[in-house]
C-alpha cells in the first residue's frame, strides 16, 4: 500500500515539483497551498508524513507545525520542513516547533524522495 504524503507550499511551482518527485517515488500525494487548506485536508484523513513550507501567507509552516503537534491525530505524524532559509536559527526554530527534519530550498539540490523514505524508515521495510 502506498504511503500518503501531504505537501503544503504556497508556491505552485514548488508544490508541483515536489508532488511529481514524490509520485514518481511511489507515494500518494495530497497538496495544499496554505495552512487553512492543509488543516481542512487533515480533518478528512491523516497522512503518513507532512511536508511544510515555512514562508506562507496567513499561518506560516513553523506555527502550523506547532499546531499539528498539539492535535492528537497529528502529534506523532512525521513532519519535514522545507524552507528557503537554511540558516541555523531557522532550522532550530523548525525543530523546536516539532519538525522531525529540515530540508533547505531549492530542493533541486536534494532528493526529497530519499529524505521521505528515510523518515518513514522502518514503516517501508
Amino acid at each position: 500500500m502506498k504511503k500518503h504524503i501531504l505537501v503544503v507550499d504556497d508556491e505552485i511551482g514548488a508544490l508541483t515539483l515536489i508532488g511529481i518527485m514524490l509520485e514518481r517515488g511511489g507515494f500518494e500525494v495530497q497538496k495544499a497551498r496554505d495552512a487553512k487548506s492543509a488543516l481542512g485536508i487533515l480533518e478528512e484523513y491523516t497522512p503518513d508524513l507532512i511536508i511544510l513550507d515555512v514562508m506562507m501567507p496567513g499561518m506560516n509552516g513553523i506555527d502550523l507545525c506547532q499546531l499539528l503537534r498539539q492535535q492528537d491525530r497529528t502529534r506523532k505524524t512525521p513532519v519535514l520542513i522545507l524552507s528557503a532559509r537554511g540558516d541555523a536559527e531557522s532550522i532550530i526554530r523548525g525543530i523546536e516547533a516539532g519538525a522531525n527534519d529540515y530540508l533547505p530550498k531549492p530542493i533541486l539540490h536534494h532528493d526529497p524522495v530519499s529524505k521521505v523514505r528515510s523518515m518513514l524508515g522502518a514503516e517501508l521495510a
